[in-house]
């Protein structure tokens, strides 16, 4: 078994990571195609279930239990069903959630995929429908959020902040982690929906390309890449890319491209953001380099999209996918 692997099995069951950030039901509606309707030229779709998984932050902490570390998940919730439906998820999920706060104010975000086909057909989707919470958070509400972080960062081995830029992480929010990491000397990791520039000082982030093309162009290069984490304050940046890999950037380094791992077809890439900065964040909270993280995290991303919805990775997954490519002798990166 190689370092990488060990630091999987021996190492992130110990972890404790504080999740601060937008959580999100995901809803897959399931259903098949009965007839044209008589009313306008479109498919009846006839229910066969609804299926909530947990998305955004709350996804990322479900990532972080799946392979045995310890999430603290720090957010919002609705005094709704699908607030309700959440929670249970997450419960089932082993993750704590002492730290969520149910408002009644709030609606919770939800996210519905319609998945439809015909009978013994695999099942496509069709549309999404977003339910998203715009009602400001109270001051009273902010203050609770702001007790319950300083409650349990004191205890973290590292601190992400998963913003979907539906109001959670805001500048204060993010100076108390931030300040909270830099005493204790614990990473802090961003994962920012177009909101990059707003957490700077942190340790390190996972942007995906799009994310990265809204602040310095499209077509970007290393070098840009390069000045952009060093405009931040970040010690490093991990660009995400799909089906091309990820690229790494670090204080006093090289640039290092990561091959994407598996197929280049993926079957689902819903939350494998999330995946991406639970895993990274595990082996940072490890004592791994960002390298060896990033490589980690490379293969869980690469496990997930190969898995249908909202999904999370397993301790045994991820080594066996450690394991495989070790053997092979496949070059997982190059400068």
């Amino acid at each position: 078994m190689n370092h990488l692997s060990a630091a999987v099995q021996t190492a992130f069951p110990k972890k404790r990571i504080v999740i601060i950030g937008d959580l999100v039901a995901d809803q897959f509606l399931h259903g098949t195609i009965a007839r044209v309707s008589r009313e306008a030229p479109v498919f009846i779709l006839r229910h066969d279930e609804t299926e909530t998984c947990a998305g955004g932050a709350a996804n990322a902490a479900v990532n972080v239990a799946s392979l045995g570390g310890e999430p603290i998940l720090i957010g919002v919730v609705g005094k709704d069903a699908n607030g309700g439906l959440l929670l249970g998820k997450l419960r089932q999920s082993g993750v704590n959630c002492d730290c969520i706060v149910v408002d009644s104010s709030v609606r919770t975000t939800t996210k519905i995929r319609v998945l439809a086909g015909q009978h013994y057909a695999t099942r496509q989707q069709v549309i999404r429908i977003d339910y998203e919470n715009d009602t400001k958070l109270s001051p009273s509400l902010r203050q609770q959020l702001v007790g319950k972080i300083e409650n349990t960062l004191q205890n973290a081995d590292a601190i992400v902040i998963s913003d979907y830029n539906y109001g959670i992480a805001d500048t204060g929010i993010f100076e108390k982690a931030r300040e909270v990491a830099k005493r204790k000397s614990i990473p802090l990791l961003i994962d920012s929906r177009f909101r990059l520039g707003d957490f700077p000082g942190a340790t390190t982030a996972t942007p995906n390309q799009d994310e990265v093309e809204q602040l310095i162009g499209k077509n970007f290069t290393s070098e840009q890449c390069s000045a952009l984490r060093e405009r931040l304050g970040f010690q490093s940046l991990l660009v995400t890319r799909g089906n091309k890999g990820m690229l790494l950037l670090t204080e006093n380094e090289p640039p290092r491209l990561i091959n994407a791992i598996g197929s280049v077809e993926p079957v689902d890439v819903t939350g494998a953001g999330d995946t991406v900065i639970a895993v990274y964040s595990l082996g940072l909270a490890s004592g791994l380099s960002f390298l060896e993280a990033a490589e980690i995290a490379n293969h869980a991303g690469g496990i997930v999209v190969m898995k249908k919805g909202t999904a999370s990775v397993t301790a045994s997954e991820l080594m066996e996918s450690l394991q495989f490519n070790l053997k092979a002798g496949v070059s997982e990166s190059s400068a």
